[in-house]
C-alpha cells in the first residue's frame, strides 16, 4: 500500500484510518505541521502532502530484488495498492503525485489498483491505458442515496459523479472496479439490486463488497452525523449494530444478500466480500465456512496475466 498524504479532505465519518497507527500515533507532529487537535474528530480538516513520494519510490525500486523480496503467497504475488489511507485524486497536487507514483510502478510492470472517490482519476485515462492493464482503477459507492451519502462523506463528489467516472473509464476500457462499501445497515434489497443494476452498466472486473464496521470513535460520528442530517432510521440502526452480535448478524446478511442477488440478476457481477476478522471469529457452523470460503476467493482481475506477476 502506499498513501501519496497524511490525512483526507473528504472527511468520511465512518473511515477507519484516524484510528489506525499510521494516524493515531501521530499526534504531535500533526498538531506541528497542521494545527491539529484531534486526528480523529478533525478528519477531513488536514492534509499533508508527500510531495518525494515518486522520487523515494523509484529508490526503493532500484533497490529491490523482485525474485528474493516480493512477498510471495500461495495466491501469487501482491498488487500495489493507492491508496488505502486517503484519496489520492482528491485535488490536483495529490493527482501529480499519484501520477509520478503510477509511472514509477508500471515501468517496473508491477501492477497497481487505484481507489479513489473523485472523478479527477478520469484525467489520467492515457496513464492508465498506456500501462497495458497493471493499472485498475475504481471507486467507492456505498449507495446511491445522495444526500445520506453527503451527511457520511460531507466533502466527496457525488456518487452518481464516482459512477460516471467509472463510465468514462468503461468507454476508454480501462481495467475498473467498485468498492460497495460500506453498506449502510438500512439497505433492503431493492436498494442493494438497484446499486448493483448501475455497477453492471459499467462491466467492472469486480465489485468489492464491504458491510459498515461501528468500530473506533468514528462510529460515534457516523451516529451524530445521520441524527444532524434527520436520518433517525440510520442512526437507530446503527445504535443496532453497535452491539456485536447485531453487527455479526447483519454483516452476515448483507454479504449474502449482496452476493446472491448478484448471481441471480447480475451474473456477469463478481462481488469479492471483504468479511471482517471478528466477523469470521464470531460465525460457526455453515456461515464461518461461508466467510472462510469468501476468505479464500481470489480476485477475477488482470493482474495474473499481466507483467512480472
Amino acid at each position: 500500500m502506499i498513501n501519496v498524504a497524511t490525512g483526507c479532505r473528504h472527511g468520511c465519518k465512518f473511515c477507519y484510518v484516524p484510528s489506525t497507527p499510521a494516524i493515531d500515533s501521530r499526534d504531535e507532529m500533526l498538531g506541528e505541521k497542521a494545527g491539529v487537535e484531534d486526528p480523529q474528530r478533525d478528519w477531513g480538516d488536514y492534509l499533508l502532502y508527500r510531495d518525494d513520494l515518486p522520487e523515494r519510490v523509484h529508490e526503493g525500486l532500484q533497490n529491490t530484488d523482485f525474485e528474493e523480496e516480493w512477498k510471495v503467497t500461495r495466491r501469487g504475488r501482491g498488487v500495489v495498492m493507492l491508496s488505502s489511507g486517503t484519496d489520492c485524486y482528491q485535488d490536483r497536487r495529490a493527482a501529480q503525485i499519484t501520477r509520478g507514483v503510477i509511472r514509477e510502478l508500471v515501468e517496473e510492470n508491477i501492477p497497481v489498483r487505484v481507489l479513489s472517490r473523485s472523478p479527477n482519476l478520469t484525467r489520467d485515462i492515457d496513464l492508465f491505458r498506456e500501462a497495458d492493464g497493471l493499472v485498475a482503477v475504481g471507486t467507492s459507492i456505498p449507495s446511491f442515496d445522495a444526500s445520506l451519502v453527503d451527511a457520511l462523506e460531507p466533502n466527496a463528489p457525488s456518487p452518481m459523479a464516482r459512477w460516471e467516472a467509472l463510465d468514462e473509464l468503461f468507454r476508454a476500457d480501462v481495467p475498473r472496479f467498485v468498492s460497495f462499501s460500506p453498506t449502510y445497515p438500512t439497505m433492503d434489497q431493492d436498494e442493494i439490486r438497484e446499486a448493483l443494476s448501475w455497477f453492471a452498466a459499467i462491466d467492472p472486473d469486480v465489485v468489492f463488497h464491504e458491510p459498515m464496521n461501528p468500530r473506533g470513535a468514528n462510529f460515534e460520528m457516523c451516529l451524530e452525523a445521520t441524527r444532524e442530517a434527520g436520518y433517525n432510521d440510520v442512526a437507530e440502526e446503527l445504535e443496532r449494530i453497535h452491539d456485536h452480535d447485531e453487527w455479526a448478524k447483519y454483516a452476515i446478511e448483507h454479504i449474502k444478500l449482496v452476493r446472491e442477488i448478484a448471481k441471480e440478476h447480475f451474473d456477469r457481477l463478481h462481488i469479492h466480500s471483504w468479511p471482517d476478522q471478528k466477523l469470521i471469529e464470531s460465525a460457526t457452523g455453515e456461515q464461518e465456512d461461508l466467510l472462510n470460503e469468501i476468505v479464500r476467493d481470489v480476485s477475477p482481475e488482470v493482474f495474473a496475466s499481466a507483467g512480472r506477476f
